[in-house]
């Protein structure tokens, strides 16, 4: 004869398991869909995937190459995780004679292929630098500053090390701008910079494209007398340059270049690159 067993319950609970798993997973489902789209996107990338020139394409578009190096050029690369282990021999044969490698993102990323990269370069010959991808919706400026220095991007006046960089540019996780206001980007950069130089000697290099500057800076000029330029625009031309810079240190021309795809152009010879790096 079957044996008749009561449906078990929790022990704090008037209702049967089964019914009382029913009921958590349906509440579940109705909190899910009642949140805002955007708090349910998982198009966003994760925190540390950012990389110089992650929004170029997207806002600014491409427009071509340049038509061929000059004389008065010396190419260069700039890498993160995302290219993994680099060829560097490979790269050093092609005519690449610089590089700089992500150190650090905000104050919570370190790149896991650094010492590959930034060591890796430098075996083949190349002139290297670290670069630091800003996020001021985390954290302040100097603060930023003193991680990225802590983390890679030091300098020393051996021929070989190029200034620290930092990477302003479009935020690949929210608002363009990270919240602030023109204003408030301006004295984000500024503590930035105004630390690197304490903490190094060096001003930092910047990294921007123009119509950014222009859209959460105000286009400031306030930094164009003390740290060198690197453009960001992918075509044949450099085009309109941010404003008090009359001439860029550095271009990022594509983002599909051979080896690494970022490739990059020095505004000067293969001297005026060993001079920037011993300051």
């Amino acid at each position: 004869m079957p044996v008749h067993r009561p449906e078990q319950r929790h022990p704090h609970s008037p209702y049967p398991t089964g019914l009382l798993l029913t009921l958590v997973l349906a509440l579940a489902l109705l909190v899910l869909a009642a949140q805002p789209s955007s708090a349910r996107d998982d198009s966003t990338p994760p925190r540390g995937s950012a990389y110089m020139g992650v929004g170029v394409a997207a806002h600014d578009g491409t427009d071509g190459t340049p038509a061929g190096t000059l004389a008065a050029q010396t190419e260069g690369v700039d890498v993160s995780s995302h290219q993994g282990d680099v060829a560097w021999s490979t790269l050093w044969s092609s005519g690449v004679k610089w590089a700089y490698v992500k150190a650090t993102e905000g104050t919570y990323y370190t790149n896991p292929y650094f010492a590959q990269q930034y060591n890796g370069s430098y075996n083949v010959g190349m002139i290297r630098g670290a670069y630091h991808f800003a996020t001021p919706d985390t954290t302040n400026g100097a603060t930023q500053a003193d991680y990225f220095v802590d983390h890679g991007g030091g300098w020393s006046r051996d021929g070989r090390t190029l200034p620290g960089v930092l990477d302003i540019e479009w935020n690949p996780y929210g608002d363009a701008c990270y919240g602030k206001s023109a204003s408030a980007m301006v004295t984000w950069i500024r503590d930035f910079v105004n630390r690197y130089k304490a903490r190094t000697g060096r001003d930092a290099v910047i990294y921007t494209a123009t119509s950014w500057w222009k859209q959460c800076t105000g286009n400031s000029g306030a930094f164009a007398t003390a740290n060198p330029l690197w453009i960001a625009r992918y075509a044949t031309a450099v085009g309109e340059l941010p404003s008090g810079w009359s001439y860029y240190t550095m271009w990022q021309y594509t983002s599909t270049g051979p080896t690494v795809g970022d490739h990059d152009r020095f505004n000067g010879a293969l001297d005026r690159v060993v001079a920037l790096a011993n300051g």
